[in-house]
């Protein structure tokens, strides 16, 4: 795992350059969900396929921005997914990004993911790397240092609600309008990656991305997205769920499938699951 990691932080810092200077302009090309690719994003993909390509434990890798998964060495026995750039539309803005990593061992399923990881690209960069423990790392001087293990309160204070609201189901919008009534604060920037790393680091809250009307089966992807934030959250005491189920409980027939998921603490989660189990 450790060579994973060393590639992974490579990734990071060379993307964080990439970033910097990279044209942010439309390609010609478009995604598996069929948006035409930023310049970055496709710069970033490669970026990260190229360090991946150098370690030998990898069986197989899978990228949101390719439709299908890509052999990288036989005898390998890791299978990773990632997100290059989540939320690269935001880099023009100078909102923050991310990268997100989902780390499987021997297949790409659930139930095998072995480590989760996600860089943040913002004001600072920061990684989160999930194995058995939260732990949180700070690039520094051209390398990234331990900063602290992260652990969620039973209780939050923020809600980060994804999804166009004309779209929720009406007790869906229900919850998030109770929650607010109850003195939750508003912190979302259409990203995923700052706003539940934002939820992790100030202890607790809700993210929630729900079945609408246009994405009834969700919008976000299991196997690049959903599974790895559901490993970090419940790995830092808190729960992931698509509403009613636990997301690591869930299958995933193909590699872009989809699931509505809530990623918080427990306390917001129970409420999640209460109000979804009422309107089933």
């Amino acid at each position: 795992m450790r060579d994973i990691f060393d590639a992974i932080q490579k990734s990071a810092k060379r993307i964080k350059v990439a970033i910097d200077t990279k044209d942010i302009g439309y390609s010609q090309q478009e995604n598996s969900s069929g948006e035409t690719q930023l310049e970055l994003d496709i710069q970033c993909d490669m970026i990260i396929e190229e360090e991946f390509s150098r370690v030998a434990s990898i069986h197989t890798i899978a990228s949101e921005e390719k439709e299908h998964e890509e052999l990288l060495h036989e005898n390998g026995k890791y299978f990773i997914a990632y997100d290059p750039l989540d939320g690269s539309s935001l880099v023009d803005v100078n909102l923050s990004v991310g990268s997100i990593f989902g780390i499987y061992e021997g297949a790409f399923s659930s139930d095998k993911m072995v480590a989760a990881c996600y860089v943040v690209y913002g004001p600072r960069v920061e990684m989160v790397f999930v194995e058995n423990k939260v732990k949180l790392y700070l690039l520094q001087a051209g390398d990234f240092e331990f900063v602290k293990e992260i652990r969620l309160n039973e209780k939050g204070k923020l809600m980060a609600p994804g999804g166009t609201q004309q779209n929720w189901p009406t007790y869906h919008k229900a919850m998030i309008d109770g929650f607010f009534a109850e003195g939750y604060r508003l912190r979302y920037s259409g990203g995923m990656v700052p706003d539940l790393h934002q939820i992790l680091l100030k202890g607790g809250g809700l993210f929630s991305y729900p079945a609408t009307s246009d994405k009834p089966e969700g919008k976000l992807r299991r196997l690049f997205e959903v599974f790895p934030f559901a490993f970090v959250y419940e790995k830092a005491g808190g729960e992931a769920v698509d509403g009613k189920e636990r997301i690591l409980d869930l299958c995933c027939a193909h590699i872009h499938d989809t699931s509505p998921c809530f990623f918080g603490s427990k306390s917001e989660v129970a409420k999640v699951k209460e109000v979804y189990a009422a309107n089933a």
